[in-house]
């Protein structure tokens, strides 16, 4: 497998005519390895949803394209502050949501959608957990299944926001593992991170950002202190109550 190639060209996305990503450009190569990185507030999750197509830009465009010309296959992996845990459903019915785009809203799970789903959860490390209710999770389980249900999307491109966070040190070394699998399947991958030291460490490339795109490039080159200087004075600057973008439509 090979990735497709994912390129951002002037993408300005708003809450409330807001810029929350200001004129962004960027080209995440077929098959790279990316951290997204910045502020809190920067627009890393926003950019992310962009490209999964759940924020519709205000202006730019967005370009996933595979080297054979077809349909690229996009994954996202939320964060877990956003989603209710409380609400009553089944491991493995979670992990079946995977198949949505195939199954619908209509079709029924096949006997190997679920051993599917079952060797999905098996390779995260929750054998045997295709009925335990997802209120009964911790939060490292929780993050294991939403990586099985990425598992069944078979995505190209795969798009991770905060995947290690608020997990114990073996859940993070598991799921970074599994990462480091799909890159070298090939598949492009970009993930939000605010671990520096594990950006440097484990991502080869680099997106800052500050809004606006601050750098991009190998990560090393990126994260010069200069570059998270000029991030952070960003950051600073920031007025939330300014007057709406009026370059948003």
């Amino acid at each position: 497998m090979r990735g497709p190639e994912l390129r951002i060209e002037h993408l300005t996305a708003t809450h409330r005519r807001h810029p929350a990503v200001h004129h962004v450009s960027a080209r995440f190569a077929p098959g790279s390895l990316t951290a997204l990185v910045g502020p809190n507030g920067a627009g890393k999750t926003t950019l992310l949803r962009a490209v999964a197509g759940l924020h519709a830009p205000d202006e730019g465009h967005i370009h996933v394209s595979r080297p054979d010309g077809a349909a690229a296959r996009v994954a996202l992996l939320p964060q877990q502050s956003g989603m209710d845990r409380a609400f009553p459903i089944l491991c493995r019915d979670v992990v079946l949501q995977g198949l949505w785009s195939r199954l619908g809203a209509f079709r029924g799970a096949s006997a190997e959608d679920r051993d599917r789903a079952a060797h999905a959860l098996e390779a995260v490390g929750l054998r045997g957990f295709e009925r335990r209710p997802v209120s009964d999770m911790s939060a490292g389980q929780f993050q294991r299944l939403l990586f099985a249900r990425l598992l069944v999307q078979d995505a190209d491109l795969i798009l991770l926001d905060e995947p290690f966070n608020a997990v114990d040190a073996r859940t993070a070394a598991d799921l970074l593992a599994m990462v480091h699998r799909w890159h070298g399947e090939g598949r492009t991958v970009v993930a939000v991170l605010h671990d520096l030291d594990l950006v440097r460490d484990e991502f080869p490339d680099c997106l800052l950002l500050a809004r606006r795109k601050i750098a991009a490039g190998p990560t090393a080159e990126v994260l010069t202190a200069a570059n998270r200087l000029e991030a952070r004075r960003m950051a600073e600057a920031w007025d939330d109550a300014a007057p709406a973008c009026s370059q948003a439509a």
